[in-house]
């Protein structure tokens, strides 16, 4: 595998590496016990012998499955989509509220990194968001933005907005349609990013169905 794989990656238009590589990872995929690794194998193998799947890839950031993401889970998905080369020398707080079900946060950004901690506030934040949970899905799933939240008076902002406007200058859109080997992805157009940083990424499907 080690040998085919590094020929595959030298020359991606060789079909006969190609084909030799898909079969030794169907094989290897046959026998992982654990389905993410098995369905990555099958997945390269898919995609060497057939090119990458077709078509648009599935959304999965829709109304049900943000209702059940957890607020912590969506600021810990912040921290993910950040780049940390664009964070660099960063360093603020925000304590964020959502009043309908009591929830605190703290949100810290230091050494490129954004951490949150559960039910605690920082006493000097640098700012203080309070917005309603309910309202908050509605920016997670790009229907809204903060924006037009504190227009209509359902998000308030206390304290220096640098902060907020330096965490939405470090997100990053992640494309889910990324090639598993070389030379399988068709030519097509960029994927475009979201209108709103904060809105919760698709995730990928790299299974090769």
């Amino acid at each position: 595998m080690e040998i085919i794989n590094k020929l595959v990656y030298a020359e991606p238009n060789n079909t006969a590496a190609k084909d030799l590589l898909a079969d030794i990872f169907e094989q290897i995929g046959y026998q992982k016990e654990s389905p993410s690794v098995r369905n990555s194998f099958l997945g390269a193998a898919y995609e060497l012998r057939h090119g990458m799947p077709a078509g648009a890839s599935p959304k999965t950031n829709g109304p049900d499955m943000i209702r059940a993401m957890t607020t912590e889970l969506w600021l810990n998905a912040l921290a993910i989509s950040m780049d940390s080369k664009k964070a660099a020398g960063m360093k603020f707080t925000i304590n964020l509220n959502t009043p309908d079900n009591g929830e605190k946060f703290v949100v810290e950004m230091n050494n490129s990194a954004l951490t949150n901690i559960k039910g605690y506030q920082d006493k000097n934040p640098n700012l203080t968001i309070t917005v309603n949970r309910v309202d908050l899905e509605k920016v997670m799933g790009g229907q809204t933005t903060f924006e037009k939240l504190q227009a209509e008076g359902k998000a308030k902002f206390e304290g220096d907005r640098k902060a907020f406007d330096q965490l939405r200058s470090t997100m990053t859109t992640f494309a889910p349609d990324f090639e598993l080997l070389p030379g399988t992805k068709a030519k097509s157009p960029p994927v475009k990013p979201s209108k709103d940083p904060f809105e919760v990424p698709p995730i990928a499907n790299s299974d090769g169905a």
